[in-house]
C-alpha cells in the first residue's frame, strides 16, 4: 500500500469519527429537548387539570352566594366573566392572564363572604369553600412544578452550543406562570 493511499484512510477514518461524534451529539441534544419540552408541556397540562377543576367548581359557589348576596351583583358578575375569559383563552400566556385575573375575581368574592355570617356557616358553601382552597393548592403546587420544568428547558437551550442546535431545529423559550404584581398586593376589604 502506498503512502499516499494509506493517508487517504488515515484521514477518511478521522473524519468518519468526527462526523459520527457530530451526529451522536446533535441527535443527543435534539433529544434531551424533545424530552424537556414535552415535560414542559406535561406539568402545563397538569396546571390546566387543576384550573379546569377550579373553573368547574366556580359557578356552584356563585350560586350558593348569589341565594345571600343578592346586592353583591357585581363582584358575581366580575367572578362570571372572568370565568369566561379562561374559557375562551387560546396560547398559554392568554391561559395565564386569565386565571390570573379569575384569581383576583375569586379573592374579591371571598371578602364579599365575610359580610355574611349566616352564609359562612351554610354546609353547603363551606363544602365549596373546602374545595376551592384545596383546589388552590393544587394549582399552587403544579404552577410550581411547571415553572420549574420551564426553567430546567430554557435554561438548556440557551446555553452554549445547545442555543446554536436549538436555533437549528426551532426551540423557543417556554412561558412561565407568573403572578403580575397587582395579584400580590392584599385586596382591600370594605364595610
Amino acid at each position: 500500500m502506498t503512502s499516499g493511499r494509506k493517508n487517504i484512510l488515515i484521514v477518511a477514518a478521522v473524519a468518519l469519527i468526527v462526523l459520527a461524534s457530530l451526529y451522536s451529539f446533535f441527535r443527543g441534544q435534539y433529544n434531551t429537548f424533545v424530552t424537556l419540552d414535552e415535560t414542559v408541556k406535561s406539568s402545563w397540562a397538569q396546571v390546566e387539570n387543576q384550573l379546569q377543576r377550579r373553573y368547574d367548581l366556580i359557578p356552584n359557589l356563585v350560586e350558593t352566594v348569589k341565594g345571600y348576596a343578592r346586592q353583591e351583583k357585581d363582584v358575581l358578575i366580575e367572578v362570571t366573566n372572568a370565568r369566561a375569559r379562561v374559557g375562551g383563552a387560546g396560547t398559554v400566556p392568554e391561559k395565564i392572564q386569565a386565571n390570573t385575573d379569575l384569581s383576583g375575581a375569586l379573592s374579591r368574592l371571598l371578602v364579599v363572604v365575610e359580610q355574611y355570617p349566616d352564609l359562612k356557616s351554610n354546609q353547603n358553601f363551606l363544602r365549596l369553600q373546602d374545595e376551592l382552597a384545596g383546589t388552590e393548592n393544587r394549582i399552587a403546587v403544579e404552577r410550581r412544578r411547571y415553572n420549574e420544568e420551564v426553567r430546567r428547558y430554557n435554561v438548556a437551550i440557551r446555553r452554549f452550543p445547545n442555543n446554536l442546535i436549538a436555533a437549528i431545529f426551532g426551540f423557543q423559550p417556554a412561558s412561565f406562570y407568573e403572578v403580575p404584581a397587582a395579584a400580590k398586593a392584599a385586596p382591600k376589604v370594605k364595610f
